[in-house]
């Protein structure tokens, strides 16, 4: 996917979808010379949409770890941010707080619905994570998965509401009560990183049940 972008959207978009990283795997993501990414980065740095900072890992040379700014970040905006914001403080304002989780829970109900639809038929769990991932994906998440045993972990590398998360944390709780709904019974779902709590990104642990 990453191959139809510029070099330097390349380079963000991998620090993106796979957090700080040394300048050789940048390279390899890119399939570039190191030199050649160490300019592109440089060039992304005077941007201010990068930043590296050196780690020392035992003996031999400190290695420069390579991240995205919150400039970096917030090339992935929200989606609608400002209107969102303002739909949920006029609810709020209008009809109050219990008013404003019945309507997210209504939301929340349909989502539900149309999740089970487009899984419908699907009876093991790795395919029912397959297709939310790429339901997740062209909703805007930047979302993948992988397998860690019998366990997966389904991880989003960006929030696109992330304004109206952070405004209203139901949003998160959705999010988690509907994985939870859509992945079947006897299926576990536990979130391990969130970014509302500071992480890169949010990650779900799945496990399938007895």
């Amino acid at each position: 996917m990453i191959n139809n972008f510029a070099d330097n959207e390349r380079a963000v978009w991998i620090l993106k979808t796979m957090g700080p990283q040394p300048l050789n795997i940048i390279a390899a993501e890119m399939k570039i010379t190191t030199e050649g990414a160490r300019f592109q980065l440089l060039k992304l740095a005077n941007e201010g949409l990068v930043q590296a900072t050196t780690e020392s890992k035992g003996r031999g040379r400190p290695q420069q770890i390579w991240a995205l700014t919150d400039a970096g970040n917030a090339r992935f905006p929200d989606k609608h941010e400002e209107l969102t914001l303002k739909l949920l403080h006029s609810m709020r304002e209008a009809l109050g707080a219990d008013a404003v989780k019945c309507i997210l829970d209504a939301n929340e109900k349909s989502g539900i619905n149309k999740y089970k639809e487009d899984l419908k038929g699907l009876t093991d769990l790795e395919s029912r994570i397959k297709v939310l991932t790429d339901i997740r994906n062209k909703e805007g998440y930047m979302a993948e998965y992988i397998k860690e045993g019998n366990d997966f972990l389904l991880i989003e590398n960006h929030c696109p509401i992330h304004a109206a998360a952070k405004c209203c944390t139901r949003f998160c709780q959705s999010e988690l009560d509907t994985f939870i709904a859509v992945l079947g019974k006897n299926v576990s779902v536990t979130r391990t990183e969130h970014i509302m709590a500071g992480a890169r990104r949010c990650a779900y642990k799945i496990s399938q049940g007895e």
